[in-house]
């Protein structure tokens, strides 16, 4: 059977109605970057000030928390896309209509990768304006960089649907809560020696630790290390694979055993 455009343009309008009729709905697109943005970079600025050697210290901040909203905002839009419909209590009706299942994903994928650029737009322009940090300066070495932060994203929004159709509402803390675990493992600000012994080993699986790594190669002036984004892509294949192995999984076993009406 072929795609149909219709229903995946469809499922991306239904969810920016959804957002633009929600103003609250925008605090992870304007809000939580602007603070995260100001919150990093006035530390960076501190330690600067502080001591000069460490002048280098705040675009790495700056870049780390930027690139950090390029995994957040994408997960987010895609996990909390499946939630509005179980908040809606919509879900029955969606697998009531002729919507396959990956359209439906390729839907939210694509109102996640639109979310992605209104909330980058806002970062970058918060970062240049207070800061004077401009991300683009990097030039095309964020593009494999943020490709890998963007297939790891949609992984993880995977586990957390597959994980919300087999246990419920209740795993959508996960949706915020993985991220961050991430993000203290995955050495966003800092190289992974800085990380504590004992979590090094797991620090360096997690194909975003080698995107970040690169990402501070090239703000030392260094060409992109290849051998870093070979190791990231990787990973970030094995985690895409799992992810859709497991939703698919777990989707069959919402099927039969009736836990639509947990959502209905």
């Amino acid at each position: 059977m072929s795609l149909s455009w219709l229903r995946i343009r469809t499922v991306v309008r239904r969810n920016f109605v959804v957002l633009w009729r929600s103003p609250h709905r925008w605090f992870d697109l304007t809000v939580w970057p602007l603070v995260d943005v100001v919150v990093w970079g006035a530390l960076g600025a501190f330690v600067a000030q502080e001591n000069d050697a460490s002048r280098a210290g705040t675009p790495y901040l700056l870049a780390g928390i930027m690139l950090f909203h390029v995994l957040y905002q994408s997960q987010i839009a895609v996990t909390t896309g499946f939630m509005e419909e179980t908040w809606t209590r919509n879900l029955l009706n969606l697998m009531t209509t002729p919507l396959r299942e990956v359209e439906y994903a390729i839907g939210l994928g694509l109102y996640g990768l639109a979310k992605l650029g209104l909330g980058m737009t806002a970062v970058v322009v918060t970062a240049l304006v207070f800061f004077g940090f401009n991300l683009a300066e990097v030039g095309w070495a964020l593009v494999p960089i943020a490709l890998v932060l963007l297939i790891v994203a949609w992984s993880g929004s995977q586990f957390v649907i597959g994980l919300m159709l087999r246990y419920g509402q209740s795993a959508e803390i996960l949706a915020w809560g993985v991220l961050f675990v991430i993000m203290a493992l995955s050495g966003v600000f800092n190289p992974v020696e800085a990380i504590p012994g004992p979590l090094q080993p797991i620090a360096r699986v997690l194909p975003t630790t080698h995107a970040f790594a690169a990402a501070r190669t090239v703000l030392d002036g260094e060409p992109l290390p290849w051998g870093e984004i070979a190791a990231g892509l990787v990973g970030a294949a094995v985690a895409a694979a799992a992810g859709l192995a497991y939703v698919i999984r777990m989707l069959a076993v919402f099927r039969r055993r009736g836990y639509v009406t947990r959502f209905s």
